[in-house]
């Protein structure tokens, strides 16, 4: 059963940036409905806005254990192996490590910066330096835990603030960006 909780945002027509995000939406949007990655039905959803700064958390459950779902996505630029919107991803060396990730039509690039780790614990954040998106002060964390009944319970979460106009548009396009992922795990630990 999926749970949404959400505060209604207003949509104005915004700036080019806000106007070239809601064409990258409807791009990953049509990317993860050619990959068959629509949300997956039990997907628990927790959205909020506060203030200015906006979260969102999605989850899934998939049929394998953390240690075997981590080894999938724990490698920070392994997206492309399990995202289907994304179609590389090169990392710079450094430590802390940046990524820089390009979407499979090769529309988009988004940096990324990994800001902590705990293989142990299946987790780890990253902030986004750079992006098409009209939002700032994006901070993420991925997480694997075991869920007592031998499956494993991925969540997606974040935090990040809004351009003024582009509340609602950036929910739904983050909502999206997680459900195509999540959904493409959930099918590969189907089969």
């Amino acid at each position: 059963m999926t749970q949404l909780n959400t505060q209604t945002s207003r949509i104005t027509t915004g700036s080019r940036r806000t106007r070239h995000a809601f064409g990258w939406a409807a791009s990953v949007g049509a990317l993860a409905l050619l990959a068959g990655c629509s949300a997956p039905e039990e997907a628990a959803v927790d959205t909020a806005m506060e203030e200015d700064l906006a979260t969102l958390s999605r989850s899934v459950d998939v049929n394998a254990t953390p240690a075997d779902v981590w080894s999938a996505i724990g490698d920070f630029c392994s997206v492309p192996d399990w995202h289907p919107a994304i179609g590389s991803c090169t990392m710079d060396g450094e430590t802390p490590p940046t990524r820089t990730l390009v979407t499979v039509d090769g529309a988009a690039t988004f940096i990324e910066l990994e800001t902590a780790r705990d293989d142990a614990a299946h987790t780890y954040s990253y902030s986004i330096t750079s992006s098409p998106l009209p939002i700032t002060q994006y901070e993420a964390t991925i997480r694997v835990e075991e869920n007592g009944s031998g499956m494993a319970t991925i969540t997606w979460s974040s935090e990040y603030r809004p351009d003024e106009g582009a509340e609602t548009a950036m929910q739904e396009t983050i909502t999206g960006i997680y459900d195509a992922g999540l959904g493409a795990l959930v099918a590969n630990y189907s089969e």
